[in-house]
């Protein structure tokens, strides 16, 4: 349960460097008749066919990782790299996604995920509905700009996770208990979800995320599940801080126990972190254990930023490097409990794409 960073409007680009993109792969990849992929054989002499759209990014392989990732949440803009090189020298290994934090009405930029994508990190996409209600998602009052959105994202050559509405169960959000329903949830959820499909941009991993239950979300989860049909991964967002659990057994462990009654799924901690205090190495070390331990769970991405607590005027301090023994304990339990799995670039192109 921390404030979100402020999220980043991104503006409504025009795309030149798509289209030459686009053309680059329609040139290189051929048939096994050596014609252009995209160019109709049939065309008569000197009559140039019109090219198909490049098919959206197979996401398929990576809808079950075959080790544990290490990801990093952030501020900033997708292409913006910097939290991603800090992250690596803190803790010894290159994240292998990237969260970052949008709202409901912004467009989604192909290029600058591009960027993330092919320096190595997959990217993670919380998307808010900040301004906007569920009710209004589902009645499909939004579909001029969620479409706009979904074509967008197919239109990127690489894969996409999104979490909407991450956290729907904590009532410090506009889209959670006491604003909205959980009926309104799941129909804006599923609505979301047909209209990327309806669109074709199949390119996305869909990761449904609740806040563990604790006394800060009570709220039973079960009625905010959309359907195993809707899901690719589960979610889960906790930390060990101020007003959360103290151990994985506590924290985590019962949450998760909640999530296998409703769908054998991976697993992903979306958001984790460990609050600077005289048990941080400890709990560090903890996290990481039981995190390994879980069946089925796929990674944890870190939340590497200085935040005020809900209703706390102090900054409670999650960052890895918050001292230097933090640091040095994520480095060797990440290490030892064989977090950090790649999914682009040389040594998982094979297997991912």
């Amino acid at each position: 349960m921390i404030s979100r960073p402020t999220a980043a409007r991104a503006p409504r680009l025009p795309r030149p460097a798509l289209l030459l993109a686009s053309a680059a792969l329609l040139l290189t990849a051929c048939t096994s008749t050596g014609t252009p992929a995209g160019t109709d054989a049939a065309a008569p002499s000197g009559t140039a066919a019109s090219p198909s759209p490049a098919a959206p990014y197979d996401v398929s392989a990576l809808r079950s990782p075959g080790g544990r990732l290490l990801g990093v949440a952030s501020a900033g803009s997708p292409d913006d790299l910097d939290p991603v090189n800090a992250f690596a020298a803190k803790a010894g290994h290159q994240p292998d996604l990237r969260e970052y934090y949008q709202e409901w009405g912004d467009d989604f930029d192909p290029d600058e995920n591009t960027k993330l994508w092919r320096h190595g990190q997959l990217p993670l996409l919380s998307w808010d509905p900040t301004g906007t209600a569920l009710p209004a998602i589902a009645s499909g009052s939004q579909d001029d700009y969620l479409g706009r959105f979904a074509d967008q994202v197919r239109s990127y050559q690489g894969p996409l996770a999104i979490s909407f509405a991450q956290e729907m169960n904590g009532p410090w959000n506009p889209w959670g208990p006491g604003h909205a329903s959980a009926d309104d949830y799941v129909r804006a959820w599923q609505h979301v979800h047909d209209v990327f499909r309806d669109r074709k941009a199949t390119n996305v991993l869909w990761v449904w995320a609740p806040h563990v239950t604790d006394s800060g979300a009570p709220t039973a989860l079960p009625p905010y599940f959309p359907g195993d049909e809707y899901v690719d991964w589960l979610g889960l967002v906790g930390y060990y801080g101020p007003q959360d659990g103290a151990d994985y057994r506590h924290l985590f462990a019962p949450t998760v126990k909640v999530l296998r009654t409703l769908s054998r799924k991976p697993l992903l901690i979306t958001e984790t972190g460990v609050a600077e205090g005289p048990r941080k190495t400890a709990q560090i070390a903890d996290l990481f254990t039981g995190a390994a331990g879980t069946d089925g769970l796929i990674g944890l991405v870190w939340y590497d930023l200085q935040k005020k607590w809900p209703g706390s005027s102090q900054l409670t301090d999650w960052r890895v490097d918050s001292s230097a023994a933090a640091a040095a304990a994520v480095t060797k339990a990440a290490a030892e409990r064989g977090f950090g799995y790649p999914l682009s670039g040389p040594q998982a192109s094979s297997s991912a794409r």
